[in-house]
C-alpha cells in the first residue's frame, strides 16, 4: 500500500501550507482575459456533458432529465427511458459519458440517485447504461441495465461522488461519496461509502485490482478515504486518475489517485470544521494517507468537473488542468511543470459570477463548461 514517510515537524507543516497558499496566490499572467460565449441555456442544474461524434451533445439536468443539444443549441425533449431518480439536495441525475465503442454499440453510461426497493427513505449512487437512439422522437435509451450499486444505502441528500471515467483498458471508474453522516466509514474497506470503485462493464470487480482476495475488503474499491470527490479525469499522458474532492472548510483537494491508497478522510484532513473552525481528526499529513497534489485554503472552493487541455486551440495553455469551482464561481486553471506537479494556479471568469459544475474539451478542441443554476448553461471558452 502507501509508502511510509517520516512523521512531518511543526517545520515542514508549515512550510508545506506556505507552499500551498503561495500557489492558490500566484498571479496570472498577462494576457486577454478569455470569454465565455452562450451555446445553449435553459437547462435546469446541468451536472455532466458529452460528446456525441456528430457533434451534439449530451447533458444531464439534476431533477432527473437527459437531453440531447444540437450544435446550435436547440435542447431536444427528454430522454426517454431512464430508470427513476431520487432528485433532492445534491443528489439527481449526475455524470454521463459514452461507451469507449460507442461507434459500434450506441451505449452510454450514467450515474444517478437511486431509492432503496424496500425502503424509498434510504438511497445511494448508482450506475447504469443503455443503448442511446439520439434521432428518436424523443431520443431515447433501451437494454437499459444498472450495473451497481453503492451499498450500504442510507437517509439524507449529500455526497454521491458520482463521475465515471474509462481508463486505458475499457475498465471505469465511479467516485462514490461517504454520505455525509457516516463519514466514520470512509476508511473501512467493508462498505462502498467514501471510497472510488473500478469495475469492468458488467460491473464486477477486475482480478488486478488492487484489494482482490483481500479479506473483509470489497474487490471492486480502489481507494478509500474519500469525502465527495466530484471531479475525475485521466491524465492524457500517464493515464493515471485525478480527482477533485470537496472536503470540510478550507480542506478541498486535487489527488493522483492511485490504486490500493487511503486518503484520508475522516482522520487526516486540512480542513476545519465549518462551523466551529476546529480541527477535524490528525490534522494535514499521516505516514499512511496519500496526500493531496494541491489543497485550497484556508478558503474551500467546491471543486467540480475537470479536464486536461491537450489541443492548441488555447496559446500557451497546452497542458494544463481546468477545474470548474462551485463556491469560488471560478473556472480554475492549475499549470503543471514536466513532472507534472501543480505549479501555478489563476482564477478564470469569475466576472460571471457562476457556480461552474463540469469542464469538457470538446472534439473540436475548444473547452466547454456547464454553469449549476436554475438556468443552467453550455457555454465555450474562447481565447
Amino acid at each position: 500500500m502507501t509508502a511510509r514517510r517520516s512523521t512531518p515537524t511543526a517545520l515542514t507543516l508549515a512550510l508545506a501550507l506556505s507552499a500551498v497558499l503561495l500557489l492558490a496566490a500566484a498571479p496570472a499572467p498577462a494576457r486577454a482575459a478569455p470569454k465565455a460565449e452562450t451555446v445553449a441555456h435553459g437547462l435546469v442544474n446541468p451536472w455532466s456533458l458529452a460528446f456525441l461524434p456528430d457533434g451534439r451533445m449530451l447533458v444531464t439536468e439534476r431533477p432527473g432529465r437527459l437531453r440531447v443539444v444540437a450544435a446550435d443549441g436547440r435542447l431536444s425533449a427528454p430522454v426517454a427511458g431512464l430508470p427513476p431518480v431520487v432528485a433532492g439536495g445534491q443528489g439527481g441525475l449526475l455524470d454521463v459519458v459514452l461507451d469507449p465503442d460507442w461507434r459500434q454499440n450506441q451505449r452510454v453510461w450514467w450515474s444517478y440517485v437511486e431509492a432503496d426497493a424496500a425502503d424509498g427513505s434510504r438511497n445511494g449512487t448508482a450506475l447504469a447504461r443503455g443503448r442511446l437512439d439520439p434521432d428518436s422522437q424523443p431520443p431515447r435509451l433501451s437494454e437499459v441495465q444498472v450495473v451497481y450499486r453503492q451499498q450500504p444505502k442510507l437517509g439524507g441528500a449529500l455526497h454521491y461522488g458520482g463521475r465515471i471515467v474509462f481508463d486505458r483498458q475499457g475498465r471505469l471508474f465511479l467516485t462514490l461519496g461517504e454520505r455525509f453522516s457516516a463519514k466514520d466509514q470512509a476508511p473501512k474497506l467493508d462498505n462502498a461509502l467514501g471510497k472510488i470503485v473500478r469495475l469492468d462493464t458488467e460491473g464486477r470487480a477486475p482480478a488486478d485490482n488492487p484489494l482482490t482476495g483481500r479479506s473483509g475488503a470489497r474487490p471492486e474499491i480502489w481507494s478509500w478515504g474519500h469525502r465527495n470527490p466530484q471531479g475525475a479525469a485521466l491524465h492524457p499522458r500517464t493515464g493515471e486518475l485525478w480527482t477533485t474532492e470537496h472536503g470540510p472548510q478550507g480542506g478541498d483537494e486535487l489527488n493522483l489517485t492511485r490504486g490500493g491508497r487511503f486518503f484520508g478522510w475522516p482522520e487526516v484532513t486540512w480542513g476545519r470544521n465549518y462551523v466551529t473552525g476546529t480541527r477535524i481528526g490528525e490534522g494535514g499529513e499521516r505516514a499512511d494517507v496519500e496526500p493531496p497534489l494541491l489543497w485550497w485554503g484556508p478558503t474551500s472552493i467546491a471543486p467540480s468537473g475537470m479536464a486536461f487541455l491537450s489541443s492548441e486551440r488555447y496559446p500557451g495553455w497546452q497542458g494544463s488542468l481546468f477545474i470548474g469551482a462551485l463556491r469560488a464561481q471560478a473556472l480554475v486553471r492549475i499549470t503543471l511543470d514536466e513532472r507534472q506537479r501543480p505549479v501555478a494556479q489563476e482564477r478564470l471568469l469569475q466576472d460571471l459570477g457562476e457556480r461552474i459544475r463540469d469542464v469538457r474539451q470538446g472534439p473540436d478542441g475548444w473547452l466547454y463548461l456547464l454553469t449549476d443554476s436554475p438556468d443552467g448553461r453550455i457555454l465555450r471558452l474562447r481565447p
